[in-house]
């Protein structure tokens, strides 16, 4: 397939396997030391490769031998390949190329490999990278989708995941073939694919409607139209990337909170035509959200983040207001909205860096609504203040949760929001750099309180003091005497 390795480093692995493969090699070294050096270009290992003579086809059925090579690698079943005739259907049999990675290998890898996958593997494969494959354009892809599909229909399982990251070859046709032979795909990957423009996500998501998991880091060229066109055929999403996608707008975000109720996953990064319309959508819309990175939002205020914490919760309460006059009910019924049915309850991550409008009150309204946060990123949040890490120290979520705090490159902190964080017996590490305002002082009585926390932090040297009486020499006592 793509590799061929000498036979001697295929032995030494194969003698360290069982007692029964090294006698089989001590056997084939036997015999070659028999053999004329003279004809060593001529060696005759036939009957020894034979199924009747070799000792590991005969002690191991064939269901044994196929379980042991279906937890070897590419280039190990490459390699096991070229032993014999036998070995050679074992090793390429379509079970055990269920799983296939061929990063490794992506300068090397052309059109055909891909059409020879899809001929042997097709009715087996499960997942397939073709991460960084140069080589790998729409013609093979064609191939590829067609013998899927033809195999589909007669095995089971079927392709559920496929990355295509950095192939700047694959395009719109791609996308097509790929929704027309592999409509039980759940998960694909086309991030930095130069050449896909919306018709071609069109015609994926209308193809490939059980999508789960949907990465299109850095297309240009993925607008709202494209990305209304997904949330309308694919329902089902819970992991969706649009770093760098620097053509959406609201439009397409709320589109995309609307009819995906189930993501779990939302990364926005470098979405800097966003604003607070579409925080507000997903906080209504998306309850098991978990991870939002929304870095480089700039547009983005406490505002936002306030619908993303509360919203629904003050909503809840002015409609109560109006449908219910009795005082009691309505605090009841407050209540149990407010233990049940927050909207960011689920929030464990949330990226915020370079978010440059945001204060301390998005980290009050955090600290109260998002109970499970487990890692917060403020960098490049100047605003940020003592005052905020001190609603933060104090939530529920900091001091059962929080792990990861970033806070590099907010000008106001100070000693007092390490002090301030002392009570999170959990937190892991925190990023200090360029914060002028620690100490070292104030780092020592941190970790003083929490013994296993790594903190990132970074001191410029002082500048020496200017020296006084006379000036420096402009040079050397060599120079001065010459």
């Amino acid at each position: 397939f793509i590799y061929s390795r000498q036979f001697a480093s295929l032995s030494f692995n194969l003698a360290n396997l069982s007692p029964i493969i090294s006698q089989f090699w001590e056997k084939i070294s036997y015999k070659m030391k028999m053999i004329n050096h003279s004809n060593i270009n001529r060696l005759e290992l036939t009957k020894v490769f034979s199924e009747d003579d070799a000792l590991i086809n005969r002690k191991l059925p064939r269901e044994l031998l196929l379980r042991v090579f279906s937890y070897l690698d590419v280039v190990s079943l490459c390699r096991c390949a070229q032993v014999s005739n036998y070995w050679h259907i074992l090793a390429l049999d379509g079970s055990n190329w269920q799983r296939i990675d061929l990063f490794n290998f992506q300068t090397d890898i052309e059109g055909r490999v891909v059409e020879n996958i899809g001929r042997r593997c097709g009715g087996f494969l499960k997942q397939l990278s073709l991460r960084g494959c140069l080589s790998v354009n729409d013609a093979a892809l064609v191939t590829f989708a067609e013998i899927t599909c033809a195999a589909l229909s007669k095995h089971c399982p079927r392709l559920v995941r496929l990355h295509l990251d950095s192939c700047p070859q694959i395009s719109d046709s791609s996308l097509k073939d790929i929704a027309l032979g592999c409509r039980n795909l759940d998960w694909i990957n086309i991030s930095w694919s130069e050449n896909i423009t919306p018709n071609g996500i069109e015609e994926l998501a209308q193809g490939c409607n059980k999508l789960q998991g949907f990465v299109g880091k850095g297309l240009k060229m993925l607008n709202d139209q494209a990305l209304i066109a997904l949330a309308t055929h694919c329902r089902d999403l819970q992991h969706v990337n649009l770093h760098s996608c620097s053509s959406i707008n609201d439009r397409g975000v709320i589109a995309l909170a609307e009819n995906c109720p189930n993501i779990r996953y939302l990364c926005l990064t470098l979405c800097s035509h966003l604003t607070d319309a579409s925080l507000l959508v997903i906080a209504q819309n998306c309850p098991q959200l978990e991870t939002l990175e929304v870095a480089s939002c700039s547009l983005f205020t406490d505002s936002g983040f306030q619908a993303l914490a509360r919203v629904s919760i003050v909503y809840f309460f002015r409609k109560a207001m109006i449908q219910i006059l009795s005082f009691v009910i309505v605090v009841i019924t407050f209540v149990f909205f407010f233990t049940n049915f927050q909207t960011c309850r689920m929030l464990e991550k949330i990226d915020l860096e370079d978010c440059v409008l945001i204060t301390d009150t998005t980290l009050s309204h955090l600290a109260l609504g998002c109970p499970r946060l487990e890692k917060l990123s403020l960098s490049h949040c100047e605003l940020i203040t003592d005052e905020g890490i001190r609603h933060l120290g104090v939530s529920p979520c900091s001091t059962e949760h929080l792990a990861v705090l970033e806070l590099d490159n907010c000008p106001l902190i100070s000693d007092a929001s390490l002090d301030h964080l002392l009570s999170c017996h959990n937190l892991q590490r925190i990023e200090l750099y360029d914060c002028q305002l620690i100490t070292r002082g104030g780092i020592k009585r941190l970790k003083s309180h929490l013994p296993n926390i790594k903190v990132h932090a970074y001191f410029a040297p002082q500048t020496p003091p200017p020296t006084e009486g006379r000036s420096r020499q402009r040079y050397c006592r060599c120079c001065v005497i010459l």
